[in-house]
């Protein structure tokens, strides 16, 4: 973890990619490890990712895309992408060949899925089943079936290789409650406040306020599904009361706390 604005986290395990696939429709499930990282790679298959505990994070091209549920993030055939696992994530991959891909999006992002995509995801993964059985490929027919369907959203995350900047996001995703203003935290990497404000919209498309207020969404998807209260959410995020909190979290997801809460026990 990170403790300071100048320490750097280590992902300690480099998890393997799944490379090999020989279905047109195959579902994987794993559990990775805190801390750990999946190399940059792509392959003919579309990738439907689906966390059941935990938020992964996928970068494409500098921007990251985070699976909380009920959300799972869509990669199309053919784009290269990594992951990384801030925390332990328990997750499901449907890996849909290129050929199958007709209907689903060209473009990565958050697919809002159906509540039986889950139900679904949930039975195979409580029940594992021989991947040749009838009723097994009809579940995978109708899982893709519904992503059809799935409405395409966008929060993520954008990166940055820029050497201070990067120290300061790191710091902000340790500490989403610091408040400091951006004079503030342009101090910390030894840059005035105007050279900050440049280098947040040219690095990461938006101004670093902006960037701040994401990052507090996705921390906040992760304590709901825990089941933290919103009052103490709001406290843990540098809110001085709920009701701030619950208007920043609207704003982003067009839906409130307590509404997003209920997606995740449909």
């Amino acid at each position: 973890m990170i403790k300071k604005i100048n320490a750097r986290t280590e992902y300690t395990t480099q998890l393997k990619t799944n490379d090999v696939i020989e279905a047109p429709l195959w579902l994987h499930f794993r559990d990775d490890p805190a801390l750990s990282v999946y190399p940059e790679h792509g392959h003919a298959w579309g990738e439907f990712v689906y966390a059941f505990n935990g938020v992964m994070e996928v970068n494409i091209e500098q921007i990251n895309y985070i699976t909380p549920p009920p959300y799972g993030i869509w990669l199309p055939p053919n784009v290269n992408h990594s992951g990384l696992n801030r925390t332990s994530v328990s997750h499901a991959t449907l890996y849909i060949h290129e050929s199958l891909c007709e209907y689903l999006p060209q473009q990565a992002g958050i697919l809002l899925s159906s509540p039986l995509v889950s139900a679904i995801l949930h039975h195979l993964k409580q029940h594992p089943m021989d991947e040749a059985e009838p009723e097994y490929l009809r579940l995978l027919q109708v899982l893709l079936d519904q992503l059809h369907h799935a409405e395409r959203i966008g929060s993520y995350l954008p990166h940055t290789k820029h050497p201070a900047l990067k120290q300061l996001l790191d710091f902000l995703h340790t500490c989403p409650a610091d408040n400091s203003t951006l004079e503030d935290l342009a101090k910390r990497i030894n840059m005035t406040e105007r050279t900050l404000a440049r280098l947040s919209l040219k690095e990461l498309s938006m101004s670093l306020n902006e960037w701040r207020q994401r990052l507090k969404v996705m921390k906040a998807m992760s304590m709901l599904e825990d089941g933290r209260t919103v009052e103490n959410i709001a406290l843990d995020l540098g809110y001085a009361n709920a009701s701030a909190f619950i208007n920043m979290f609207k704003r982003w997801m067009k839906i409130t706390p307590d509404q997003f809460r209920k997606l995740l026990h449909r």
